[in-house]
C-alpha cells in the first residue's frame, strides 16, 4: 500500500520548487548611481513589510517539508498542510497590501509606474486567493481513508505544482531597473532573500 508519505514528498517538492515570492524581493543590489530619496523610502517600506512576511512564508514551507520526513498519519498531514497554506495566503495577502498601500513607485513614468504596481498587487492578492483554495481543497481531504486521501493529496500537489509555475511576472517586472536597486539595497530586503529558498530564473 502506498501511504501518504511519498505524495507528501511530491508536496513538498512542489512546493520547494515554487516561485516563492520573497525571494523576488532581493532586488539585485545597485551598481552606478543610488536610487533617488523617494524611491528608497518607497523601496524601505516595501521591504520592511515584506521581511517577516518571507519569514512566515518559509516556516509554512518548513511545516510541510518536516511534515514528509515522518510517516505522519494523514490527520496531522492534514493540519498541518492547511494550516501552512492559510500562513502563506495571509503572508502573500499582507505583501499585496504592503505594496498597494506603498503606492507607485516613483521612477519619473508616473502612468508605467502604477501600472506595475498594480498589476503586482493583483498578483499577489491572486496568489493568496489560491493558496487559501489549496486550503480548502487539503480541509476537505477524508482522512479515514488512507488511499483517497493519497489520491487527494496529488491533485494538491498538482495544483501546486501550477501555481508555483505561474511564476510572478508582474512582481519581476515591477522591480526592474531602478526600483530592482533600491530594494537591493535595503537591509530587510536582503535578509527575506537570504531567508527565501532560492528559486532557478
Amino acid at each position: 500500500m502506498e501511504g501518504t508519505e511519498p505524495v507528501n514528498k511530491k508536496l513538498a517538492a512542489a512546493l520547494s520548487g515554487g516561485a516563492v515570492l520573497a525571494m523576488a524581493l532581493s532586488g539585485c543590489g545597485s551598481d552606478g548611481g543610488g536610487p533617488s530619496e523617494k524611491l528608497s523610502a518607497w523601496a524601505k517600506q516595501v521591504c520592511d513589510a515584506v521581511q517577516p512576511q518571507a519569514k512566515k512564508i518559509e516556516a509554512a514551507n518548513a511545516a510541510i517539508q518536516k511534515q514528509t520526513s515522518d510517516s505522519s498519519a494523514p490527520e496531522d498531514v492534514q493540519k498541518t498542510d492547511s494550516q501552512a497554506f492559510q500562513d502563506m495566503s495571509d503572508a502573500y495577502k499582507a505583501i499585496g497590501d504592503a505594496v498597494d498601500k506603498a503606492g507607485a513607485p516613483d521612477t519619473g513614468d508616473a502612468k508605467n509606474d502604477e501600472k506595475k504596481q498594480q498589476d503586482a498587487v493583483k498578483e499577489l492578492d491572486g496568489i493568496a486567493a489560491s493558496y487559501a483554495s489549496l486550503k480548502k481543497q487539503v480541509d476537505a481531504l477524508d482522512t479515514k481513508n488512507q488511499a483517497k486521501f493519497a489520491d487527494g493529496l496529488k491533485d494538491v500537489a498538482t495544483e501546486l505544482d501550477k501555481l508555483s509555475k505561474s511564476g510572478n511576472g508582474a512582481l519581476k517586472t515591477l522591480e526592474e531597473g531602478d526600483v530592482g536597486k533600491a530594494m537591493g539595497e535595503q537591509a530587510s530586503c536582503k535578509a527575506a532573500a537570504s531567508s527565501a529558498p532560492a528559486t532557478t530564473g
